[in-house]
């Protein structure tokens, strides 16, 4: 398979990354020289409440998963999260910082991480944050909230890389194609709080609707979140600044 055309994905309705004999079968018949991951328990908050679902998806699922691409020689490419930092730190955290989770799926997603580290395969781990570009992805819901007259409270006090999903996989196939493993970290350049996401997304868009900053304490959630969920990386060449990438996706979508 060259890397520039990569085969088709498989979706939860043909396999389940959790089933070893189904994992194994595809991998079998495709022949793939690399397999992406991308498969995620994300519902962060009810993950509080769903403790083995988010395991046995993120944590179980990459190992058996990782277990298979060992057996047939096979590359990993594992996507995982900057919520395994807990954000006290003052800079962006780089591949060598000491994750901390504050959450349940944050702890399911380090596991995760460690358990395909551990099988012996050729993994490489992709951390990255905030990822939008997809139907349900941030700026898609503030752009529904303001098209819908709803008010736009968005915590300011949460920072992140905003980090377009097509500049994502454009480096995850660049890294997988040098043969890269181990941990990184890749996000779009620039680190903002979610109102100001919000307020990008919005000016993008030519939308006069006025975002209304508010703290983490004013908008509690099941899960806690990182205050500092922004990443750098000591490894692999900056992507190019969010907003440049933002303003790209939104022009496609006019």
């Amino acid at each position: 398979m060259n890397l520039l055309e990569p085969d088709s994905g498989v979706g939860h309705a043909q396999a389940s990354i959790t089933d070893a004999p189904a994992v194994d079968r595809l991998i079998d018949e495709r022949e793939p020289e690399v397999v992406f991951n991308c498969a995620a328990y994300n519902a962060v908050d009810r993950a509080e409440s769903e403790s083995d679902a988010a395991h046995e998806v993120n944590a179980e699922g990459p190992r058996i998963l990782a277990a298979a691409c060992r057996r047939h020689g096979v590359a990993l490419v594992h996507f995982s999260t900057n919520f395994v930092f807990d954000g006290k730190h003052d800079q962006p955290y780089i591949e060598a910082d000491e994750p901390s989770p504050l959450s349940v799926y944050a702890s399911s997603k380090l596991a995760g991480e460690r358990n395909v580290l551990e099988v012996g395969a050729h993994v490489l781990v992709v951390r990255t944050a905030a990822v939008f570009g997809g139907p349900q992805s941030f700026p898609m819901r503030i752009l529904e909230r303001a098209r819908s007259g709803q008010p736009l409270r968005v915590v300011s006090d949460q920072k992140v890389n905003p980090t377009y999903a097509r500049d994502l996989a454009a480096a995850a196939l660049e890294l997988a194609g040098q043969g890269t493993a181990g941990i990184i970290h890749a996000v779009n350049q620039g680190c903002i709080g979610f109102d100001g996401f919000a307020r990008a997304t919005l000016e993008a868009f030519d939308r006069p609707e006025t975002v209304e900053s508010v703290s983490s304490e004013a908008y509690p959630t099941p899960a806690r979140r990182p205050l500092n969920g922004c990443l750098a990386t000591t490894r692999f060449h900056p992507l190019r600044p969010w907003r440049a990438a933002l303003n790209e996706w939104a022009e496609g979508r006019r």
